[in-house]
């Protein structure tokens, strides 16, 4: 191993080279997901709570990022990590925390924060608009767990139609490439779309869910012009 790696502890790389037990190695692995995902977790409830008090989250956000001791990675607020690594490592961290009679609270708060913030626009929607969904026409943009991947692994667009069809919502949903893979988890229960225009079109309200491109870019004025009701939820501040 040492060989197969030289080269990269050497110019123009110079990438240390750690030797420790397999134990060890695993925890660093662990340790390091667990706690970007931390720092998704908090960074989304103070979202939450500049929204509750009139505080602009851009700003936070900016502002702690220049502390070094912080940085500005994984400081996007939005509605939550998804995926196979951070969902898989957080419970398996606090499995094994449990397992060995040390839990580790804060991760158990993490996941916590993380299932609650997946379904935070559908309380948000309730809350500010709809306490009845029932009949509501409602489009759901983007339903892979992140832009460039047609993964569903924990993504929070599941949930989120679950929850809308629960409420008795028409549901349609766009999505560049994961609409094949959405259809075999909910069939003809939903309506599915290969456009943005098409899905928003005479809608109530609509819900961003992944940051795709071509969402992002969509022309913002057309919300007003195809929608019934101009009324969006951005989950990934696009």
């Amino acid at each position: 191993m040492r060989k197969l790696y030289e080269p990269l502890t050497k110019d123009p790389y110079n990438i240390p080279y750690l030797v420790m037990k397999r134990r060890s190695a695993e925890m660093v692995k662990y340790a390091s997901n667990n706690f970007l995902a931390l720092k998704l977790s908090y960074i989304n409830e103070i979202a939450n709570l500049c929204q509750a008090i009139g505080a602009n989250i851009d700003d936070v956000t900016l502002g702690m990022g220049y502390d070094t001791r912080i940085g500005n990675k994984f400081f996007k607020a939005g509605i939550g990590y998804g995926g196979s690594c951070f969902p898989k490592d957080t419970k398996a961290l606090h499995w094994l925390s449990k397992q060995n009679g040390c839990e580790l609270k804060t991760i158990k708060a993490c996941i916590e924060v993380n299932e609650n913030q997946k379904i935070y626009l559908f309380d948000k929607i309730k809350q500010d608009y709809y306490s009845n969904l029932s009949l509501k026409e409602i489009a759901v943009l983007g339903v892979t767990f992140k832009a460039g991947t047609d993964d569903l692994r924990e993504s929070p667009a599941i949930e989120n139609v679950r929850l809308l069809l629960e409420e008795g919502a028409h549901v349609t949903v766009y999505d560049p490439v994961g609409l094949e893979q959405f259809q075999k988890l909910f069939q003809n229960k939903i309506n599915y779309s290969d456009s943005i225009e098409e899905a928003i079109k005479d809608k109530d309200i609509v819900m961003i869910m992944t940051d795709w491109s071509e969402i992002k870019n969509f022309n913002i004025n057309e919300y007003k012009i195809l929608m019934k009701n101009p009324v969006v939820y951005d989950g990934r501040k696009i």
